[in-house]
């Protein structure tokens, strides 16, 4: 079937038509934008500057805060942008660009939550071999399979919706541009593509969240046999992996798992995967992670850490 392409703009509907509702959600974004550049920045510094960057769990963790800068940024200054003016469009090139970007990114941040699971199941399952199954040539290899991953699954993504025919109306009820949306506006059957969908974005989210919850499941079995200490730093760790990872897979499995319709909710639920777990990432990794918080003091407070010492 021929392209019949008549759509050059999209007019996003956003998340309110309230004026005041949008200028306390610019307010919100815009501290939270803030905030996760801040705090993951400060988290790729502290990792850099300290020995920690030689341990596969903080190296994991350096490339999961520039991928959580990478995601945001290609959905937040823009959302925040539409809140202050009163027509909020999208060129039909710019939104091809955004939806490839989101998926390339968030593909990448599921994969690389996988790899820290794999790097946590070796460290605790098997703590005699960890230092040679987890050799640094190891963890580069699992970072560029995260990102071929990610690469693949957002060109699948974005060749199912390139070549869909878009002849009117343009309006995207939504405040980026996303697959389910763009299904919706247009003019040719897309039930396949719906399905294509959710074989691709569905069930890799669901696939990789029943893996990660798996692999949690066997080190909290493992961890029987340690001791209190041991257990209790353990489990430290991997309760803060859990917390990331139910926050970025829960409102994502909504969204991506079922047919290609769309729900009112699907935009409040989106922000919890774009905006609110890249926000709390850092302060999960940070403030229940006694290393963590010992290099950002020897980075940034090195005058108190000497006098600590």
């Amino acid at each position: 079937m021929e392209k019949n392409n008549n759509v050059t703009l999209f007019i996003l509907l956003g998340l309110s038509t309230s004026k005041n509702i949008e200028i306390f959600c610019f307010a919100l974004f815009l501290f939270c934008y803030i905030a996760i550049w801040v705090g993951n920045v400060l988290i790729m510094i502290s990792i850099a500057c300290t020995q920690l960057l030689e341990k596969p769990m903080y190296f994991f963790l350096n490339y999961l805060s520039l991928s959580d800068l990478c995601y945001t940024s290609t959905v937040t200054p823009k959302l925040m942008a539409d809140l202050l003016v009163e027509r909020k469009t999208i060129s039909y090139n710019s939104c091809m660009t955004q939806l490839f970007a989101t998926h390339f990114f968030g593909g990448i941040e599921i994969f690389i939550l996988t790899g820290m699971a794999y790097d946590r199941y070796v460290a605790i399952c098997k703590p005699l071999h960890y230092t040679i199954i987890m050799s640094r040539q190891k963890c580069h290899t699992i970072v560029i399979a995260c990102c071929t991953g990610g690469f693949i699954h957002s060109a699948s993504q974005f060749l199912l919706t390139i070549f869909l025919p878009f002849c009117g109306p343009n309006e995207i009820d939504h405040y980026f541009c996303d697959v389910y949306p763009l299904l919706k506006l247009a003019c040719t059957n897309t039930h396949m593509i719906g399905l294509l969908v959710i074989a691709n974005s569905g069930l890799i989210a669901l696939v990789t969240f029943v893996v990660l919850m798996l692999s949690y499941f066997f080190i909290l079995y493992t961890l029987r046999s340690y001791s209190a200490e041991s257990r209790s730093k353990a489990l430290s760790t991997c309760s803060s992996h859990v917390t990331v990872v139910v926050l970025f897979f829960a409102p994502a499995l909504f969204i991506y798992i079922r047919p290609a319709v769309t729900f009112p909710e699907d935009k409040v639920f989106a922000l919890f995967y774009t905006i609110i777990a890249p926000m709390f990432n850092p302060l999960i990794y940070t403030l229940r992670n006694a290393e963590m918080k010992h290099a950002m003091r020897k980075v940034w407070c090195p005058q108190m850490f000497l006098e600590g010492k």
